[in-house]
Parts: C-alpha cells; structure tokens; sequence
C-alpha cells in the first residue's frame, strides 16, 4: 500500500470498511485473576515482528517478511477458532481436507494483510497499553500505533486461553470495531454462492493482490 496514506487507513485496511461494533454486542467484566502478563505475551511478540517487518521495509521483498512473520502470527492467533466464528455452522459440515485447506489460505490471508499494512516505518512505535478489560472469560489487551505525523490509533486484541495457551480471537480497531463481524460478513456471502472452494479461491486472490503477485 502507498506510504501516502495515513496510518488509520492501512489499518482499516486490516478491517475492510463493514464494521460492526463489539461492544454492542457484549458486556464488559472484570479481567480473570489468573490472565497476569500471560495474555499480553503473544502480542508482545506479534508488535516485535511487525516492528522488525516494518524496519525492512518495502526495499525487503515481499515473500521475506511474509516469511519472518507467518510462525509468529500462527503462534499469536487462534486461527482455527476464528475461522470457526467467521464460517460458523458450515464449518462442521466441511470434510477435513477441506477444512484443512481453508485453514492454509486463511492463514496465509491473515499474514500477508499484516504485512502488507505494516510496510515502513518512519518512527512508528507499537505500544501495549497498561489497561485490560474483559469480554466474558476473554481478556482484551489494549495497543496503539504511534506515528510522528498522525493521531494515534488503537488496535486491540481479544485473547483467548484454550489448555493454558493465551491467542488472539478477534482485532478490534478503536478498540469496539471487530474483524471476525467484518470477516463473517464477507466470508458467509461468498460461502453462501460459491462454496469452500469459492472462498478459497478468493482468499488467494487477496493474497496475490495484498503481496504484489509475489504470491500466489
């Protein structure tokens, strides 16, 4: 994407533009004693390789720092359970090859969008904000993205703890406006004319566009 353009557009462009707000749809709790640093620990380490991706820049190749950050956002995202959200009752109905395919493009979605966004620096600072809130029994770290020549933005992460193992189950920009709503729209339309195969198709046309046709 153009280094022109204001740092809360690269990152809508994580969101895509039919948001809905999360916090319409859920009531606040306090955070679960046991969450401590634990939650926070995978997006300390996703912010890490952006940071690094983003110091690269666009004069590294795309497929490289794809590659830098593709094991680093397996690890920080509970994909599968937000691909379950996203495709919601089909997804049992799938063969798990199928599934297994799914899960690979979507994966690959997810990574190449993040780089794609994350393209320079120019004294950005990715920061994890002190504050921690609740979404039922899941913990909400709190980030912003910090550049010299725009207002602040707020990316915050829903962690999950599945056998003792915190991940991300959504992004919320501004802190209310969630990707899995924007994605479950998106994804049940081309599920709902075209099948698995449809959406498969179309997530690697996303990665082939977001990477340049460095990817394919």
């Amino acid at each position: 994407m153009p280094n022109s353009l204001p740092r809360r557009a690269l990152i809508r462009g994580l969101l895509a533009a039919a948001a809905i707000p999360l916090a319409a749809r859920h009531s606040l709790a306090a955070v679960p004693e046991a969450a401590g640093p634990d939650a926070a620990a995978p997006i300390v380490a996703l912010n890490d390789a952006l940071s690094a991706i983003m110091k690269a820049g666009a004069a590294t190749p795309f497929p490289a720092r794809y590659q830098s950050l593709a094991p680093v956002v397996a690890r920080s995202f509970d994909l599968e359970g937000i691909l379950r959200l996203v495709v919601g009752p089909r997804w049992a109905d799938m063969p798990r090859e199928m599934q297994t395919a799914l899960l690979g493009e979507f994966h690959r979605f997810t990574v190449a969008s993040y780089v794609a966004n994350f393209d320079d620096d120019h004294g950005t600072r990715l920061e994890i904000l002190p504050a921690t809130r609740a979404i039922g029994g899941d913990v909400v770290v709190e980030t912003r993205i910090v550049s010299p020549k725009a207002d602040p933005v707020r990316l915050d992460y829903v962690m999950h703890q599945t056998d003792g193992q915190w991940q991300a189950r959504d992004v919320l920009l501004d802190g209310t406006i969630s990707r899995v709503a924007v994605q479950r729209s998106d994804f049940r339309h081309i599920l709902e004319n075209g099948g698995p195969l449809a959406l498969i198709a179309s997530l690697r046309k996303k990665v082939s566009a977001l990477s340049g046709g460095t990817l394919s």
